[in-house]
This record gives C-alpha cells, sequence and structure tokens, in this order.
C-alpha cells in the first residue's frame, strides 16, 4: 500500500494572495533552481503556473539523493527566500521524507526523491505549464 501524496491545504483566510504581475516571484523561483543545481540536485524544474494554479505562481520541482539532502535544501531555499523577501509560508513532508514542499506562496519548491518523484508526476499534472528557463548563460 503507497502513503498518499501530501495534498495542498486550502490557503487560510491570513494567507497572502499571490500576485501575478511581480517579477520578483520569477527571480526567486529562477534563484532557487540554480540553487538547488549548485547542489547537486537533479532534474531541477520551474513552472510559470500563473493562471493554472490558485495557490502559487510559480513551481520549482527537483530531485536529491537521500531524505538529508532534502532537508538541508529546503534549509537552503528557505534562506534565499529571506534574502530576497519571500519567507517560508509553510513547509510539509511525507512520513518517509522522500517528497518535501516548502511554501513561499508565490513560489512553491518540491523536492523529491527520484523514485517517488517518478511515482506522482507532478510534471504531467502541470503540464500545461511553461518551463522557465533559469540555467545560467555558462550552463546552456
Amino acid at each position: 500500500m503507497t502513503t498518499p501524496a501530501p495534498q495542498p491545504a486550502r490557503p487560510p483566510a491570513d494567507r497572502p494572495t499571490p500576485d501575478p504581475d511581480r517579477n520578483d516571484a520569477q527571480r526567486f523561483a529562477i534563484a532557487s533552481a540554480q540553487l538547488l543545481n549548485d547542489y547537486d540536485c537533479q532534474d531541477v524544474r520551474v513552472l510559470d503556473v500563473r493562471g493554472i494554479s490558485p495557490l502559487t505562481n510559480y513551481i520549482v520541482i527537483a530531485s536529491g539523493t537521500s531524505d538529508r539532502q532534502l532537508r538541508a535544501m529546503a534549509n537552503h531555499l528557505a534562506k534565499l527566500g529571506g534574502e530576497m523577501g519571500f519567507e517560508r509560508y509553510g513547509d510539509d513532508k511525507d512520513s518517509a521524507a522522500t517528497w518535501l514542499v516548502a511554501d513561499f506562496v508565490e513560489v512553491m519548491a518540491h523536492l523529491f526523491e527520484p523514485a517517488t518523484r517518478d511515482h506522482y508526476d507532478l510534471e504531467m499534472m502541470w503540464g500545461d505549464a511553461p518551463n522557465v528557463k533559469w540555467r545560467r548563460s555558462a550552463e546552456r
């Protein structure tokens, strides 16, 4: 029997509403992807879900090799978010720590172990969302 995926909770009334016109969120999403790539996360993607998701504007997805790496990456993202004006609103993880979600309101980061990522296939769920180019010009 598989563990059900963590479901995003309905936003509480005090949760800030994402602003679809803020370019700061895209800059934070791109910086998050670059940071995850710098720390050896694999298959890093940024999806632009403005107008598709009622909860967020950008989704960052990455794979890590262990629960320890995933937790460390969530902490690095929280630090980066604080530096860029995006405080972590909340986070969640499955019981085995194979999927961790860090919620920055306008940007949500989903960090997976590879098998869990394949199982839930968020890229397919958000298949209509455009991919955001995030690689530095030297990495392309």
